[in-house]
């Protein structure tokens, strides 16, 4: 486990409004919170069922302008 830095607490009226951490520590939580989101939408996905679709039906429903036909 890496070593935590120190954080210090901003205090607004005597509670603690804000907190100042190194900006490595801030990428390591955000890269986390990321991942726990990414893991829930999966874990959603997992419960409907997969549907299938034509490469041309993809195209019609995206509007990309891309033709499948050579």
């Amino acid at each position: 486990m890496p070593k935590q830095r120190k954080v210090e607490i901003v205090l607004r009226d005597g509670k603690p409004s804000a907190v100042i951490l190194d900006i490595a520590e801030y990428e390591r939580l955000l890269e986390r919170a990321e991942d726990l989101y990414d893991l829930k939408m999966l874990a959603e996905m997992r419960k409907s069922a997969l549907r299938f679709r034509t490469l041309e039906d993809f195209l019609q429903e995206h509007e990309s302008g891309v033709s499948s036909s050579a």
